[in-house]
């Protein structure tokens, strides 16, 4: 099966919207072979401000309605308290929120941007899309992350070699309680550090110290620049400090 055969099949439905380069293929393909699709956004703390611009973009370029929902995420304790099993249950409520609204917009079939590449076993929230019964056509259709920007490139989506970009809780360690300080904290540290060029890096939230994971090739780069580095990041976080085993490229 091919992504066109899929949207040529199914006459209409809801996608759940990221802003990244698999759901923004989606969108794409529902607006090329696709009746009456509509996209959807959940805008919550742990997205950055970027994923919605983006998401807002594509969505216009392909002519696909997006709906913008509001998701006060920690009110949830289960997902506030950061376990281990978070990504589960945050994308259970998240999906969830998407497939309410899809349904009084009149959309029975949710889909999301899982491909083929996707591990299982590292992604918890992999069972909640089991339980919503939301599908992935990239996954159904063999399309890989490779496969998945190549054809993005191919249809001239500006995201194709956007890096992938997991959520901002991902930053703060399993068991340590997420908040909303923490979370915009993070936010202002990696918007700072990519306009100095940085790419494919993380900042990871220990107390109160923020701890550069960056690729071996930008290690030299951040050496040069220490002091750039730590007159951005000083005010917002107590101790900045360089992670010394490199970031893989592409994690």
């Amino acid at each position: 099966m091919t992504l066109q055969d899929f949207f040529q099949s199914t006459s209409h439905g809801a996608i759940a919207y990221s802003g990244g380069v698999d759901s923004s293929l989606l969108v794409w393909a529902a607006a090329q072979y696709g009746r009456d699709w509509r996209a959807y956004y959940v805008r919550t703390v742990f997205q950055p401000e970027f994923e919605l611009l983006d998401a807002k973009k594509i969505a216009a370029e392909c002519g696909i309605p997006l709906t913008i929902l509001e998701g006060d995420i920690l009110q949830f304790p289960e997902i506030r308290t950061n376990p281990a099993d978070r990504c589960y249950h945050c994308k259970h409520r998240l999906f969830s929120a998407i497939g309410q609204q899809a349904a009084v917009d009149g959309c029975s079939l949710l889909i999301d941007g899982t491909n083929a590449s996707d591990d299982e076993g590292d992604r918890p929230g992999m069972r909640a899309l089991r339980e919503l019964r939301v599908r992935s056509p990239l996954r159904e259709c063999g399309l890989t992350k490779g496969d998945v920007r190549q054809l993005c490139r191919e249809v001239h989506l500006s995201v194709w070699n956007k890096p992938a970009y997991a959520c901002l809780a991902t930053r703060i360690p399993t068991g340590t309680p997420i908040t909303r300080e923490a979370l915009w904290s993070i936010e202002q540290g990696e918007n700072l550090l990519s306009s100095l060029g940085f790419q494919n890096f993380r900042i990871r939230l220990h107390g109160g110290a923020a701890v550069l994971q960056v690729q071996e090739d930008q290690f030299s780069y951040a050496c040069e620049n220490r002091e750039t580095i730590l007159a951005r990041l000083s005010p917002v976080f107590s101790l900045v400090t360089l992670d010394l085993v490199p970031r893989r490229r592409g994690e």
